[in-house]
């Protein structure tokens, strides 16, 4: 799935994983990327689904990806210069991209 041509996490970590180096000179991003995260991953495993230990799993959130963004296309979203909902939202997605490896080998 990782090498597959069209596969949305990896279009979303090459937009948006860079922004992860904006945490060390934008304190509050990591507290707003963090919270975006937890939805995320309530939408994937909710809390009282009984899921073990919230696991990311990558088909889980590429399908998770591909019904944001498909919603970001709809609504004419276009990326702001800052942040606004649909920047921290991907850019949290990156953030769970790289803390459960989901792009490794």
């Amino acid at each position: 799935m990782n090498d597959a041509p069209g596969c949305p996490l990896i279009d979303v970590a090459a937009t948006y994983l860079p922004r992860l180096a904006e945490f060390s000179v934008a304190p509050g991003l990591v507290a707003a990327v963090d919270q975006h995260a937890a939805a995320v991953c309530d939408a994937l495993a909710p809390v009282g689904s009984g899921a073990k230990g919230r696991t990311v799993r990558r088909e889980e959130l590429a399908d998770y990806v591909l019904g944001f963004t498909d919603w970001l296309t709809e609504a004419d979203w276009t990326e702001p210069v800052g942040h606004d909902f649909a920047t921290l939202h991907l850019t949290a997605v990156c953030w769970l991209i790289r803390e459960h490896d989901l792009l490794g080998a």
